[in-house]
């Protein structure tokens, strides 16, 4: 967004760069003015002014509430008019004694309160609906869009969650939708259109195979007797494969790691599971596109240093199903190792705190599968540690002071 860009810019090493990128500024407070004082804000404003300093036209002063909202509403209608973006309103306390005297806390001044406008919604097309499959199988509709200016950026995909979304919201493949910005940032289609429709709309339903792999695609019944969720289970999916060597780098903190270089690894065959990372030497990442000696040395030191990161830090890379790192710090804290939980029965496993029967089913099934069983033993060789740290001495039990208090 142009708040990003700006600060993006302004942290440009070369000022020459920025100085290209054709920033401007608009003045909204006066910190300090040597040999100066002023009683109010407005005055500072002013004082601005005739320095030359650009400061923002729509500055008002009120002495009564029904005025200020009435200021309010007027900005708010103004908004796309306005030379610059806003998604708010500021309502400030003007003089600078009372100011003083209302005081602050440590990241809000008492005087000043921001009043937020609904986000702006556009209406546009929406082309078709792509899907996409992540680390844990469960394929994602995305809404690709006529692209269509929103909130200061150009908008052409949106996220459509799940099934039971566009089931609520009638959304179909053709229609005129209503798209904003949750919470001014990630595009989301808001309703359909109907009175626009041609007839030549189509009701979405997902693939029987899967994009990514062509294997055959599962739904979850729910109870009653449908489902919003459609997975495909192949453990060899490429999409799923590569998401999860994503997660699994970002939960075991290997900086560089990320998605473009994880899908550069698997297109030259130099990983197919999680271990494999392990045995990435300088030789096979050097070579790799945008990739040299000393980007690989320090890839191989983040490698390197997440051996020790311990057993809940894998639990949690591993992304099974039902598990967060929550979860992972619960299990580890109760077993002593990756081989313990392993071998643990659903009833075993039911004994931990917060855990319930649909997670300890998942994981006794998660860990009877051969290749996780291949997985956890090329970790042991390659020397990731897979012990708990629950008998370790920084991580005593502390005494539980509200024990028992409401």
């Amino acid at each position: 967004n142009p708040r990003n860009a700006a600060a993006g810019s302004l942290r440009q090493l070369d000022s020459s760069i920025a100085a290209a990128r054709g920033l401007d500024i608009i003045v909204f407070n006066l910190q300090a003015a040597e040999g100066k004082t002023f009683a109010s804000h407005s005055e500072t404003l002013d004082f601005l002014k005739a320095q030359g300093f650009p400061v923002s036209p729509y500055y008002s002063v009120f002495d009564n509430m029904e005025d200020v909202w009435n200021e309010i509403q007027r900005l708010g209608n103004m908004r796309d008019e306005l030379p610059f973006g806003i998604d708010g309103a500021v309502v400030k306390i003007n003089s600078l004694i009372q100011r003083k005297l209302l005081g602050e806390t440590t990241s809000t001044p008492k005087w000043a309160a921001a009043f937020k406008y609904p986000p702006e919604q556009k209406e546009t097309t929406l082309v078709c609906i792509e899907t996409n499959v992540g680390r844990t199988g469960v394929l994602t509709p995305l809404a690709i869009l006529e692209p269509v200016r929103l909130a200061g950026t150009t908008v052409s995909r949106a996220t459509l969650h799940n099934l039971d979304i566009i089931r609520e919201r009638d959304i179909r493949v053709g229609d005129r939708v209503i798209v904003q910005k949750a919470g001014d940032i990630i595009p989301e289609i808001v309703a359909s259109v109907k009175e626009k429709r041609t007839g030549s709309e189509k009701i979405f339903s997902f693939p029987e195979r899967c994009p990514s792999c062509g294997e055959i695609v599962f739904a979850d019944i729910g109870d009653d007797g449908t489902s919003s969720v459609y997975r495909c289970e192949n453990p060899a999916c490429p999409a799923q494969l590569e998401r999860g060597l994503v997660h699994f780098a970002h939960a075991m903190s290997i900086d560089g790691l990320g998605p473009a270089l994880v899908r550069l690894l698997i297109e030259q065959n130099l990983v197919h599971d999680a271990g494999d990372i392990y045995a990435l030497t300088k030789d096979d990442i050097a070579a790799l596109p945008r990739m040299g000696a000393k980007s690989a040395e320090n890839l191989l030191s983040s490698i390197e240093n997440s051996k020790k990161n311990g057993a809940s830090a894998v639990i949690n890379a591993l992304g099974i199903r039902h598990t967060g790192e929550a979860g992972a710090e619960s299990l580890m804290r109760h077993f002593a190792s990756v081989d313990q939980l392993m071998n643990a029965s659903v009833d075993e496993i039911l004994a931990v705190e917060d855990v319930g029967e649909v997670t300890a089913r998942t994981l006794v099934e998660y860990f009877a599968l051969p290749e996780t069983k291949n997985l956890i033993e090329k970790l042991k060789i390659f020397g990731v540690s897979l012990e708990s740290a629950k008998n370790s001495a920084d991580t005593e039990e502390k005494p539980q002071i509200f024990a028992g208090k409401t």
